[in-house]
């Protein structure tokens, strides 16, 4: 079904303009909201996958420059990934890889946002072209894993992934061959990589947000990758900014925060994630989150939300 996107982006509140620059930022939320409208009045279940099929690295900005001058698939990536925050501020990727198999994932984290299972379509198909991109035709997927519920026909995922599709996954990601991480670009070239550092360096000097933001997006990275409590302690996060733990704490408090209130936000957001968006028993969210058995973890999450983790997931389906 065809719809005109004018009255939609109006209707979220948003100036069609903001998207002809791909250096501007449009809200998590809203930007939910729009996918989530674009589906529904389309009446197109894969409305993300549609439309990210027709996307790629150019969409990035800057940051795709700088990934495409990298010299290797894997520097690539890990460039998106250190600097993807200029463009997406509600979710975090990640790149691991275990025996034979690397897996490019991305992760909601804001709570409560609009249209996730259209984001996780979009963003995997993104995430697909711009692999295609940068290795050629002959990269493949061995798997596309979505953090989503499964919709009524999933043909137009099989042929647009060209891979088996999984989905109601812990994590929406590309599986592909590790080997691939070591392939070489064809346009690599270390003076214009150099340059466009300095521009995105720019771009950050005037996005970054303040120091609480910035280890509310340090915490959450942490948080989803499985650290222990160790890494996410005050002393661990205030020396990778380079700072003492009382200047951390003082900086904090002048922009009306403690870490022990930000370290408890970041917990909560996840915590949430994973039951909302997850299958995981309430004791491996706990696990994930690093409490030492699933009472603690209920007694915390009790005390933030006011109901148990299982009453929580009970009144809040997958979006």
């Amino acid at each position: 079904m065809d719809v005109d996107p004018a009255p939609l982006m109006a209707e979220v509140g948003l100036d069609p303009a903001i998207f002809e620059d791909p250096e501007n930022c449009v809200g998590f939320a809203d930007a939910g909201r729009l996918l989530a409208l674009c589906a529904e009045r389309t009446d197109c279940p894969h409305f993300g996958v549609l439309l990210g099929r027709n996307l790629g690295l150019d969409v990035l900005g800057a940051v795709g420059e700088l990934a495409g001058s990298s010299p290797d698939l894997g520097s690539a990536l890990r460039n998106i990934i250190l600097y993807l925050h200029l463009h997406d501020r509600g979710a975090i990727p990640f790149l691991s890889a275990s025996n034979d198999c690397a897996m490019l994932s991305y992760v909601v984290y804001q709570p409560d946002i609009p249209g996730t299972a259209v984001i996780y379509d979009l963003t995997m198909a993104i995430s697909c072209n711009i692999l295609r991109t940068l290795a050629g035709p002959n990269w493949k997927a061995t798997q596309v894993r979505l953090c989503r519920p499964p919709p009524a026909d999933t043909e137009p995922y099989r042929e647009f992934f060209q891979a088996p599709v999984h989905f109601r996954t812990e994590h929406s990601e590309l599986v592909f061959a590790t080997s691939w991480l070591d392939f070489p670009l064809g346009g690599a070239n270390a003076l214009v990589h150099q340059r466009i550092i300095g521009v995105i360096e720019a771009l950050e000097a005037r996005g970054a947000g303040n120091l609480a933001t910035q280890i509310r997006r340090m915490l959450h990275r942490l948080l989803i990758g499985g650290a222990c409590q160790a890494d996410t302690c005050l002393g661990q996060i205030a020396s990778m900014f380079g700072i003492h733990q009382r200047t951390m704490n003082r900086r904090l408090r002048a922009q009306g925060t403690t870490f022990k209130i930000l370290i408890d936000e970041a917990r909560y957001d996840v915590a949430r994630r994973l039951l909302r968006e997850t299958r995981m028993p309430v004791v491996e969210v706990a696990a994930s989150l690093d409490y030492a058995d699933s009472a603690a973890f209920n007694r915390a999450f009790r005390r933030w939300s006011g109901m148990t983790p299982t009453a929580w997931r009970d009144e809040h389906p997958p979006l």
